[in-house]
């Protein structure tokens, strides 16, 4: 680690090429989430997979980086930042190109985990270089341009996905990482120093076993859960018991082991055990609300694919804004406060959802949405300042790691449980409201609801059932919004447990120069 106040002025041009060249890594990376789904379809009509084969692709990628983050720190620390970084970028694009060149279902599964693989370093490796190389003093604003990358990504991925799908090919959705890795890497190379510490911990296979198979399990349940009718299925309760094993083990071999996966000493810091809950509630929201719009704006409201996607636009640019504006006051005041702003501002823009109905017009979806991608910039950013404030520099490679992974679980369990939600809701009030239709009920048998929805011809029975689908899928979207309400409210009481940084205006010590 090299100190600097006097050598800071004479590293800001390397510290900005450097930080061009993380954001890249990151975009790359971050674009890959949501840029594949678009041309799903497309890739399983060229290489003749059924819905349940092609929906591996996903798998392969998710369960692969999920298995390859704990681990980051250890190997970080054999055989250094920099070339892990290099490594972790070259490996990327490879995977990528192979990926666009694959012929049958098996060679994409499999470049699509080797994707994952080198993938899950990038956004880790790039948080922790940001952290690294900026003073504490302007963490701050550092952790909005990192923020940025890490969501300008799922942004324009759906869209830059379904340009490139409709007016090229869907390889093109993986050969677009080649110049961002090319340049990324160029960079890096150039401008980025590399230091290791002077003793590295024997790896830890046990604890990385039984972590990656409590991961895999996890998410591979998330992932496979709802087509397969959850624990209606034998795979499924095989997946939730080994998951269950798997942490158990890894738990009790964390205080019993000497030498672990993740050090036991990251947890005494309060900010950051604090940070680790809130970043996985974070999680849940930032996935699961665009995942529940889409479909209640195209089903229940009939808007078309392209309208549906300009007016989940304005989210991103809330998001942008409120990251921007977040990171710049995160460096003169309280972080804490900053957060609860936004969390507020979370949960009234969900409170409001909680009141809406399917001719919910454009102005007042696009202000809510601004609303909420802005309590979000407002809540991601300071987090990241706040959760690492008081952590020692050398466990930031091992922090960012298990941030990214408690993100991606929080992102899986969020989308997964408003499906299931939304699954039982549905069925509960069709139920409920089915109950009450009966040949005696005066509200059918009026001129417009006779015609419409005659029980007594097959067309007006189905007519009538899908009306009343329709209402009961509405109750149940509301009730997905009233459960991200209660998650995001309890967000609020997690900061009370951490504390304000203070930063120090000489003395710097950058890790990366």
């Amino acid at each position: 680690m090299g100190s600097a106040t006097a050598g800071a002025s004479a590293v800001v041009p390397q510290r900005t090429f450097i930080t061009v060249c993380v954001m890249l890594a990151t975009l790359m990376q971050t674009l890959d989430t949501t840029i594949v789904n678009v041309a799903l379809p497309y890739i399983q009509g060229s290489l003749a997979a059924s819905p349940d084969q092609i929906t591996w692709t996903l798998t392969a990628y998710i369960v692969a980086a999920a298995i390859m983050t704990p681990p980051i720190g250890w190997v970080a620390a054999r055989i250094g930042r920099k070339n892990l970084f290099l490594i972790s970028i070259a490996g990327f694009t490879v995977a990528s190109m192979l990926c666009g060149t694959a012929q049958t279902l098996t060679e994409i599964v499999l470049y699509r985990a080797l994707q994952g693989v080198f993938g899950a370093s990038l956004v880790p490796l790039s948080q922790t270089t940001m952290l690294d190389i900026y003073p504490p003093e302007l963490h701050g604003r550092a952790m909005s341009v990192w923020t940025m990358g890490v969501v300008v990504g799922p942004v324009l991925g759906p869209t830059l996905g379904g340009y490139l799908t409709a007016y090229e090919s869907w390889r093109y959705v993986f050969y677009i990482n080649l110049p961002l890795g090319i340049l990324a890497f160029a960079g890096l190379w150039f401008f980025m120093k590399d230091e290791r510490p002077p003793t590295t911990p024997k790896f830890d296979w046990i604890g990385f076993a039984v972590l990656g198979l409590a991961v895999a399990c996890l998410q591979l349940l998330l992932d496979r859960g709802e087509t397969k009718d959850w624990f209606g299925s034998t795979e499924i309760i095989v997946y939730a018991v080994l998951c269950g094993l798997g942490f158990y083990l890894f738990i009790v071999h964390l205080f019993t082991a000497k030498d672990v996966l993740v050090p036991l000493r990251i947890f005494n810091d309060r900010n950051f055990a604090a940070g680790l809950v809130l970043v996985f509630a974070v999680g849940m929201l930032i996935l699961a609300t665009s995942a529940l719009l889409a479909p209640y704006l195209q089903t229940l409201s009939g808007r078309s694919v392209e309208n549906t996607g300009l007016l989940l636009a304005p989210r991103g640019l809330g998001t942008m804004i409120g990251v921007v504006i977040a990171g710049r006051l995160s460096d003169r005041m309280d972080p804490r406060i900053l957060m609860a702003i936004g969390i507020l501002i979370i949960a009234e823009t969900l409170r409001e959802m909680t009141h809406w109905t399917p001719d919910i017009d454009a102005w007042s979806l696009a202000v809510n949405s601004i609303g909420q991608g802005f309590g979000l910039g407002f809540v991601f950013t300071p987090l990241q300042v706040l959760a690492f404030a008081t952590l020692a520099p050398g466990l930031r490679t091992d922090g960012t790691a298990l941030f990214s992974l408690l993100r991606n679980i929080g992102l899986a369990i969020g989308v997964s449980a408003t499906s299931v939600l939304l699954t039982q809701a549905t069925q509960y009030e069709h139920a409920v409201i089915g109950a009450a239709i009966t040949p005696f009920n005066r509200n059918l048998q009026t001129d417009g609801a006779y015609f419409s929805w005659n029980p007594v011809v097959p067309s007006g029975v189905a007519a009538l059932n899908a009306e009343v689908t329709r209402q009961a899928a509405i109750i149940g979207y509301v009730d997905d919004f009233k459960f991200l309400l209660v998650v995001s409210l309890l967000m609020l009481p997690l900061l009370l447990a951490m504390r304000a940084p203070k930063h120090e205006t000489s003395g710097v010590r950058l890790a990366a120069e």
